[in-house]
């Protein structure tokens, strides 16, 4: 086990036990002993990672916030032009756009492709990542009880590409997306598998900022399909790519996160990591 996975497995179980005993408060030794560390061990880490003590980190997890984050702006076109404005935005640092393959493409699952893949760590435990000429094919975050499974199901979606693992290659991407400060500023391009519903609903996660949050009624609207929520939501759970197509930052109308494909809890780490980066306390 690496350190990061350590810490991550660590601040996750912790962020579990706050939000299960919220009411109660927990007190940094309480939260401390339920990770078995120490309150100053146990403390550093989750700073270092988050930015914040685990008590302000909870703040930007409670419905209120959550809900006013919704309300700060009216559509997603707004929250992107107020994003355009300011150098904490992703969308406009990591991408030029997102790629469909062609039909044919699609048909033949990827024949003449050359996909190079590798598990990295990340600040939200360890991730898949696999990428091609064109631009990164999937992303998924993934631990030791599933990475087989995932890995296979990758390859069915992709089953004429040639798929070869290569750490050397997918590294440097995850340098671009986790560490910007400590790598070039090209741009990041995504090649998916989609139907022309899904790349929409896509494009439009994409337009939402890092620390902005939306809803699935908020997606459907944006795409001029307001009655299509319940497709929304099918088509958000369905994204191939991880953090970068930011399916987290789209929560329930009333405040609550609702699940994520790679776990709730993850959900609840990076919402609360990114509100960290963009802190209005």
């Amino acid at each position: 086990m690496t350190t990061d996975t350590y810490h991550y497995e660590r601040i996750a179980k912790a962020i579990e036990f706050i939000s299960e005993n919220i009411t109660a408060q927990p007190t940094l030794e309480e939260i401390a002993e339920k990770v078995n560390l120490s309150p100053f061990h146990f403390q550093r880490i989750f700073t270092e990672w988050a930015g914040v003590s685990p008590k302000k980190f909870l703040q930007f997890l409670t419905a209120d916030y959550l809900k006013a984050k919704i309300k700060s702006t009216a559509t997603l076109i707004e929250a992107a032009e107020i994003a355009g404005l300011s150098s904490q935005s992703r969308v406009y640092d990591l991408f030029t756009g997102i790629e469909a393959v062609t039909p044919q493409e699609f048909k033949s699952g990827g024949k003449g492709l050359l996909i190079s893949y590798a598990y990295h760590q990340t600040p939200f435990g360890e991730c898949f990542l696999a990428v091609t000429e064109r631009g990164i094919c999937g992303m998924a975050f993934t631990d030791e009880q599933t990475k087989i499974e995932d890995l296979e199901i990758f390859k069915k979606k992709w089953f004429f590409a040639t798929i070869q693992e290569n750490t050397s290659i997918t590294y440097p991407y995850i340098e671009r997306i986790f560490m910007p400060h400590l790598s070039s500023l090209d741009k990041l391009h995504l090649l998916v598998q989609g139907t022309n519903f899904q790349l929409k609903v896509w494009e439009a996660l994409l337009t939402i900022p890092q620390g902005s949050l939306t809803t699935y009624q908020q997606i459907a609207e944006s795409i001029g399909k307001d009655k299509a929520v319940r497709a929304v939501g099918t088509a958000v759970g369905n994204n191939p790519i991880a953090y970068l197509i930011p399916c987290h930052r789209v929560i329930r109308k009333e405040g609550k996160l609702g699940e994520y494909h790679w776990g709730s809890i993850r959900k609840k780490a990076i919402v609360g990591w990114e509100a960290c980066r963009n802190d209005e306390f």
